[in-house]
């Protein structure tokens, strides 16, 4: 038997996902027929990312999932005429590049390196910095990406206080949930990172009442969505010293425009968007075999909780 897949996206990523995903596909067994244009009355599945020739999932009716190749679905998951299931992404190399970027730029604020790159202008300061375990790691969110970053700055000696709308178990990690626990971790969030998903009661996390709580001086780092933070509230918080330094990847208009104050503020470190990205090749092995597991009457993995939006 052979399956019929619709890859809707961008062209650039079928450019990269043309051989990729029939290696995947032949690799688990499953023969498939993959198309960019297929009659929605023989669409088995789609492969999907957000794209302007998809837009009406209703005429879809034989297909069995959407398996996104985004990890982040808040454009798609309210969607009225999506009634089949949706899967995310959740790919080990999204998972290790966020790792790294997360990893690199706490290390980067801990050991305050920006001094010594920018210059002491012949100053001789000894100042050394603090030991990893004297350092409180704050990450907001808990799932996928921040459980992975949470647990690699574990391993370096971090203090590390994850806090998740629901509550979670990680070894290693001081895990709260809920409003008090959001102002307990943080209170203690010298370095603060930002991997919450994109819904209605994430959006501005961040704002004028959270960031005064943080310590003074604090840094936060953002590779997560940009409507995590209240772009004002950060950049008050930013002129009075409250918060020393933002080290964003993400934004609420993408591409950053050229005029927008992140670029030039020096307190503020634009990355474009680079933590993390889903590499075709791993990408095509999960979409591969989630359709082996549909195929085979198994439960799909990574199924989005239509209510939660993620």
């Amino acid at each position: 038997m052979t399956v019929n897949i619709l890859f809707s996206a961008q062209r650039s990523l079928w450019d990269a996902y043309k051989d990729a995903l029939p290696k995947a596909l032949n690799a688990q067994g499953i023969a498939a027929q993959i198309s960019t244009a297929m009659p929605p009355d023989q669409t088995d599945y789609i492969v999907y990312a957000p794209n302007p020739s998809l837009t009406d999932f209703a005429p879809f009716v034989r297909t069995k999932a959407v398996l996104s190749l985004w990890a982040g679905v808040e454009t798609i998951v309210g969607n009225a005429s999506l009634t089949q299931p949706l899967c995310r992404m959740v790919d080990e190399g999204l998972e290790l590049g966020m790792t790294e970027w997360v990893v690199g730029h706490v290390m980067r604020h801990h050991l305050g390196m920006d001094r010594h790159i920018h210059g002491l202008n012949g100053r001789w300061d000894q100042t050394t910095p603090p030991l990893a375990r004297d350092r409180q790691v704050t990450v907001l969110g808990l799932g996928m990406l921040g459980g992975a970053a949470a647990k690699a700055l574990a391993s370096l000696g971090f203090n590390v206080t994850g806090w998740s709308r629901s509550p979670k178990e990680i070894k290693g990690i001081t895990c709260l949930h809920g409003a008090d626990g959001l102002k307990h971790a943080l209170q203690q969030a010298k370095i603060c990172v930002l991997l919450l998903p994109n819904t209605s009661a994430t959006e501005n996390t961040l704002r004028i009442e959270t960031l005064a709580i943080m310590p003074r001086g604090a840094v936060i780092l953002n590779p997560g969505r940009g409507v995590l933070i209240d772009d004002d509230a950060l950049l008050a918080a930013l002129e009075t010293g409250q918060i020393s330094h933002a080290t964003l990847d993400a934004f609420r208009i993408e591409p950053l425009p050229k005029n927008h104050v992140f670029w030039r503020h020096p307190n503020i470190t634009v990355t474009p968007h680079i933590a993390a990205e889903t590499r075709p090749k791993s990408a095509s092995q999960v979409i591969a075999s989630n359709i082996k597991r549909s195929e085979y009457g198994q439960p799909l993995l990574h199924l989005v909780d239509r209510n939660a939006g993620y």
